[in-house]
């Protein structure tokens, strides 16, 4: 599973895609979606960087949601986060590994997580 911002950047993606699919879910798609004017033009980015899409179970879509419940009620206050749990439940839950460079939140909220970082 890998979060929008690593797409595209990363030596350890590249890394990665030698070793198996690259995933995204339905969240990623949405981030990336900023980026682009019209829906075409990010399925042939998705295509050209061989990426698949991976719907997020219904099981990973409510532990997002007790995760960011128990971010807000241990003082967590950022607004933007949500997406992260997304990502990280469904990883979670489907047992796959991330591709991440912020280990602290989710080493913090899904300790069982593999974590593949830049320099692992």
């Amino acid at each position: 599973m890998i979060p929008s911002g690593r797409i595209g950047r990363s030596r350890s993606l590249r890394q990665q895609a030698l070793n198996g699919p690259l995933l995204i879910n339905d969240a990623v798609f949405a981030e990336l979606a900023v980026r682009y004017d019209r829906i075409e033009d990010l399925d042939a980015f998705v295509d050209e960087a061989g990426l698949e899409i991976a719907p997020m179970p219904r099981a990973a879509l409510f532990l997002a949601g007790k995760v960011f419940t128990q971010y807000r009620k241990s003082g967590g206050s950022r607004t933007g986060v949500l997406p992260d749990f997304f990502i990280g439940a469904h990883a979670a839950v489907s047992g796959l590994p991330l591709l991440t460079r912020d280990v602290g939140r989710y080493r913090t909220y899904f300790p069982s997580l593999k974590l593949i970082t830049p320099n692992s």
